[in-house]
């Protein structure tokens, strides 16, 4: 069989469809799900704050610019061989930490750089009419420039999310779990025969990134009024550069 047809009939086997055998495809992806949003999670509970602060008293560009290019040149298959050598060492569970570690380092550069960016970016005529009746710097962050850059906050979620998703796969090799990715690595220790669970591993991990890009466009629609990301926009691509 070529593995087409290997795909076809690994997906047509007893369980593969199951949500509580760790064999089922909805299991690995649940589990997948969550161990990227567990990351991102943590990583916007990191990034977002300390950029917003940074951005509101117009300190750290550098530390800015300086994000977008490490979450450039960041491997991360390397970062998750670091972090579990690191573990290993330490007699730290290898099974759990590593991959959030690495999965948390990937995911702040875009939070980070795109909360940054929203907050500069903003028309300095809102936060000085807060200030003029009385706001606080405190409101102002909170009420004035995170609702106003939310649509890039969002779009650096967005970026985070998918790195996080396709990362989780290759976590799988150091990983007992790994999401979808766990199906390409055994698919891989199994040689020859192992090429239809390979192809439908991938397959499954295209399919959830679209899924979850087309989950992030949505949630920029409804979290966020279309005359505010309309008017964003127009900034953003009417400013000079």
């Amino acid at each position: 069989m070529n593995a087409f047809e290997q795909a076809l009939d690994w997906l047509g086997r007893p369980g593969r469809w199951s949500w509580t055998d760790p064999a089922g495809i909805p299991y690995r992806t649940v589990e997948h799900l969550g161990f990227s949003a567990l990351s991102l999670l943590v990583a916007a509970a990191l990034a977002v704050p300390s950029a917003l602060l940074l951005a509101h008293f117009r300190r750290g560009a550098f530390l800015a610019s300086s994000a977008v290019n490490i979450g450039r040149a960041i491997p991360s298959f390397g970062l998750i061989i670091l972090f579990w050598y690191l573990a290993s060492r330490w007699g730290v569970g290898t099974s759990f930490w590593p991959l959030l570690l690495a999965l948390v380092a990937l995911a702040l550069p875009p939070l980070f750089s795109n909360t940054y960016a929203g907050v500069v970016s903003l028309e300095p005529d809102a936060v000085d009419a807060a200030r003029g009746i009385g706001h606080t710097e405190r409101q102002i962050m909170l009420r004035i420039e995170l609702p106003l850059a939310l649509p890039v906050v969002l779009a650096g979620a967005r970026v985070a999310f998918l790195q996080l998703v396709a990362t989780v796969a290759i976590g799988a090799i150091v990983n007992d779990g790994g999401g979808l990715g766990r199906f390409i690595v055994d698919g891989f220790a199994q040689g020859a025969g192992g090429y239809g669970e390979i192809l439908a591993g991938g397959l499954a991990v295209i399919v959830l990134a679209l899924v979850c890009e087309g989950v992030f466009a949505l949630l920029e629609r409804f979290a966020v009024p279309r005359g505010l990301i309309l008017s964003r926009r127009t900034t953003l691509t009417t400013r000079p550069a």
